[in-house]
């Protein structure tokens, strides 16, 4: 993918009304993941920092999703049956995370209670790139324009113009 404006490299932008993670590598280019997004009254918008990541992370649910859900484990030990899948990127000092998912039908969908979940692949992958301390942008939509073309001012930019 595409940027039609520069965004910082290595930062992540989540558009969740696309329902897209972005993470920003040079030359405007994209990596681009479906993601799911919170239902309705889980959504959030702001800029948090990646604070950790970690691979096959335990899960405990916090004690409003346990008024939620009753019946839920206190803790659930990483591992195929965990809903974080086989990473977490951690925001900030948030409960909110960017992490995989044991059932993959619900990415792209609006069901979480405001975390971002990939798929397990997509999740590595993202983890594998992305560092601590990078910056990512929640919005509800994406204004700077994204397309699976290059702009087509890159395309005679050849750095002596400008």
């Amino acid at each position: 993918m595409y940027f039609e404006r520069a965004e910082e490299v290595g930062s992540l932008i989540i558009d969740t009304q696309a329902r897209k993670l972005y993470y920003v590598l040079p030359n405007r280019q994209a990596y681009e993941y479906p993601i799911s997004v919170g239902r309705e009254g889980f959504t959030w918008t702001g800029t948090e920092r990646i604070s950790r990541i970690a691979a096959w992370p335990s899960w405990t649910p916090p004690p409003e999703m346990h008024e939620r859900v009753p019946g839920l484990p206190i803790t659930v030990s990483g591992g195929l049956k965990n809903p974080q899948g086989a990473r977490a990127l951690y925001l900030g000092n948030t409960i909110y995370r960017i992490h995989g998912t044991n059932n993959d039908r619900t990415v792209g969908r609006s069901n979480s209670s405001g975390c971002f979940r990939l798929t397990n692949e997509h999740v590595v992958h993202l983890a594998s790139i992305v560092k601590v301390g990078a910056k990512v942008r929640v919005m509800p939509s994406y204004a700077g324009g994204v397309s699976p073309n290059a702009p087509l001012s890159s395309l005679f930019d050849f750095g002596f113009l400008s």
